[in-house]
């Protein structure tokens, strides 16, 4: 597995990263709209079995691939599995040129000065060790920005850049996502204390850390386009946040260097009852349009 050319793909490759990284609190709602309902598995083994036959659908439809696909994000137990007999992440590198990333927060902790931080992630350093033992090229986790309040915001990111260091000296790319709820009122006065905040640790960085950014789309086209350009970044992403995929799409389209990485949005309209054909038809056009918009700019 060469990482330079993982790097090499995740810095400049035309496409998207996919997120794949349903976790426990989010996997019945995933299932739901898949069309697998809460009656049809007893306990979370048979829960998490269902979500990875689900996912392994998506990885092994002929439209997954390294041609429009830059990467995915798996949940633990994802990587833990193997689809066909193969590590997961293997399979996706080997098999379909797909540069594989790790979710690793634990959730979030209640709402105070208008955020919600991540949960203290125990065990963190043998999940990395685990994680590059497995081949996984990055990792992702999520934090929540509810209000335009500075004093959380900071906390928020310099929360992020503290385990982001901890994830660099495993040798693994951190995604760093201080997601702004997408609702608030203030949103825009949000993302402008963000990226003055993000920047200003970014600049901190010393020249052998680089790291991905995860952010909502902005209120403001091109906002965040000093970020794509920073030199300690290797790729902004951008995540649905509530959209509609037609109106992530368009969001996205309008802002130059920023790719997708979609998760209810990539498997919007999909269902376990479908057969081969029109999954795999479904699957594609969805895949056709997300990559058009990661590629517009």
């Amino acid at each position: 597995m060469s990482i330079k050319s993982q790097a090499d793909q995740v810095r400049s490759g035309n496409g998207f990263i996919a997120a794949l990284d349903q976790s426990g609190g989010s996997t019945p709602k995933a299932l739901r709209l898949y069309g697998v309902e809460e009656s049809e598995y007893s306990n979370d083994d048979e829960m998490f079995g269902k979500i990875h036959e689900m996912r392994s659908r998506i990885v092994k439809s002929p439209a997954f691939t390294g041609d429009k696909i830059v990467g995915a994000i798996l949940f633990e137990k994802t990587m833990d599995a193997e689809i066909d007999g193969i590590p997961a992440a293997t399979y996706l590198w080997e098999k379909r040129s797909v540069v594989p990333f790790l979710k690793v927060d634990k959730g979030l902790t209640d709402e105070a000065d208008g955020v919600r931080l991540m949960k203290p992630i125990d065990g963190l350093d043998a999940t990395l060790e685990r994680a590059v033992a497995k081949g996984i090229f990055g990792t992702k986790m999520r934090s929540v920005i509810d209000a335009a309040n500075p004093t959380g915001i900071a906390a928020i990111v310099e929360q992020q850049f503290e385990v982001g260091k901890q994830i660099l000296s495993h040798g693994l790319i951190p995604i760093i996502e201080p997601e702004v709820t997408i609702t608030i009122a203030d949103k825009d006065e949000a993302e402008q204390i963000l990226l003055a905040v993000i920047t200003k640790q970014l600049d901190a960085l010393s020249d052998d850390q680089n790291v991905m950014l995860k952010l909502s789309l902005p209120t403001v086209a091109n906002r965040y386009k000093s970020l794509v350009d920073h030199p300690r970044v290797m790729r902004v992403v951008a995540l649905s946040g509530g959209y509609s995929r037609d109106e992530a799409n368009t969001l996205l389209a309008q802002n130059t260097g920023v790719i997708a990485s979609f998760s209810r949005a990539l498997t919007e309209g999909l269902s376990a009852q479908q057969s081969d054909n029109d999954f795999d038809t479904t699957l594609a056009s969805t895949i056709d349009s997300i990559y058009a918009a990661s590629v517009a700019g």
